[in-house]
């Protein structure tokens, strides 16, 4: 058997269409086919490969810890260099009160503890979060997903959570004296991306202070630079009391992560002690590997280039067949084809001729765009010809029908 029948017989599928294209190798902002196909990522792992595949920097960082050593313990209890490093770095770039990291596997990991830790720390049992928003798919996770359709086949959920409206102000008046917390997306990714109005999460942070929640903001997916600062809470003039942290945190392998204050974070050393565990979550190798590309991402002053990056996709996206309407916050896009329909046709396209995306799970008629943020102006303007092709080519076949 080749490849692709080995992976439709043995690996589990999510899809009854898999793309099922086969990579054989990533480097930069590229990906490579059998035959040496080559490919524009427009995707990075869906925001995962931030400073891009293979980086130097990063790959030293993984072989250097390799020799040192593996597994050990992560629980929290050993001393850790990798660890410790990358936590001391994180909370030199976060504010004073965001000084404690509990590293996961995951950003759906990072979910359920932020859940929990808001829990343990307020003696409160219900929990807010909004409609069209994604924090993961394990079961607290999915839970407090924004939309029942994925939610509907898993139930029993968790019970005491409630969905309110992004950018409704009437729907902060559901968070009240037995609220946990609040979970909400920073900028709303699987929605489309949905930013929030300015006043509106000012206002969300406000209501949460004088009702006593805590207010967990979710930046697995449009942290680390993707909207143009380091953290995309910055440009809101708002702090969370948790910070939810994955996918571009590992520079590429697996770490997620949800940081608090000390005097939350510790709720979690008695009644019970141990109060939240995971075997792999801050792995030695994950961490060095993250400590790296955040320093690569500084140190390259790749964000002070994002906005001006999206400025091209945008101006290289006018007129193009088809399109609807154009969302962004710095190099996090989606194209509005209209329907699912046509938007799957664009993307199948674009395979064809070389570019990698996808789709949105909340607006299925939505591409996603959120390269790697090391994607060059010229690689832009090349995929930004590419989709206008492949959206035309789409357009007048339908017009033919």
């Amino acid at each position: 058997m080749n490849n692709r029948e080995i992976f439709l017989r043995n690996i589990g599928q999510t899809s009854t269409e898999p793309l099922g294209f086969e990579i054989i190798k990533a480097k930069g902002n590229k990906l490579y086919g059998p035959g040496g196909k080559e490919y524009i990522d427009l995707i990075g792992g869906i925001s995962v490969c931030n400073v891009g595949h293979a980086n130097k920097t990063v790959v030293r960082a993984i072989k250097k810890q390799v020799d040192d050593y593996l597994h050990v313990m992560v629980n929290g209890e050993l001393v850790l260099s990798p660890q410790t490093k990358y936590a001391s770095l994180l909370t030199d770039h976060l504010p004073p009160t965001l000084n404690s990291i509990f590293f996961t596997s995951s950003g759906t990991e990072a979910t359920e503890g932020a859940m929990k830790l808001a829990k343990r720390f307020t003696g409160r049992t219900h929990i807010a979060a909004f409609n069209k928003s994604y924090h993961g798919s394990t079961q607290g996770s999915m839970s407090i997903l924004g939309d029942e359709y994925w939610r509907n086949a898993f139930r029993p959920l968790l019970p005491g959570i409630r969905h309110l409206d992004f950018n409704s102000f009437e729907s902060l008046e559901d968070i009240k004296e037995d609220t946990a917390c609040v979970i909400a997306e920073t900028i709303q990714a699987e929605a489309g991306v949905i930013a929030p109005q300015k006043d509106w999460i000012k206002a969300l942070r406000k209501k949460c202070t004088d009702t006593g929640a805590l207010l967990v903001l979710d930046e697995i997916q449009c942290g680390f630079g993707r909207n143009g600062s380091l953290f995309a809470f910055e440009q809101y003039d708002v702090i969370p009391d948790i910070l939810l942290l994955g996918k571009a945190l590992g520079g590429g392998m697996p770490l997620g992560a949800f940081i608090a204050d000390k005097k939350i974070m510790d709720s979690f050393t008695s009644n019970p002690v141990l109060g939240h565990m995971n075997t792999f979550g801050g792995h030695p190798v994950c961490c060095a590997a993250g400590n790296a590309a955040m320093e690569f991402l500084l140190d390259k002053k790749l964000i002070g280039k994002v906005n001006r990056k999206e400025k091209i996709f945008l101006k290289n996206l006018k007129n193009c067949p088809g399109l609807k309407a154009v969302r962004s916050k710095g190099l996090m896009l989606a194209l509005d084809f209209g329907t699912y329909e046509h938007n799957k046709k664009v993307i199948d396209k674009l395979i064809e001729f070389g570019v990698f995306t996808d789709w949105f799970l909340f607006a299925p008629q939505c591409m996603r765009l959120v390269p790697p943020l090391t994607i060059t102006p010229s690689e832009i303007k090349t995929a930004c010809e590419k989709i206008q092709k492949a959206a035309k080519e789409i357009k007048e076949n339908e017009n033919q029908i």
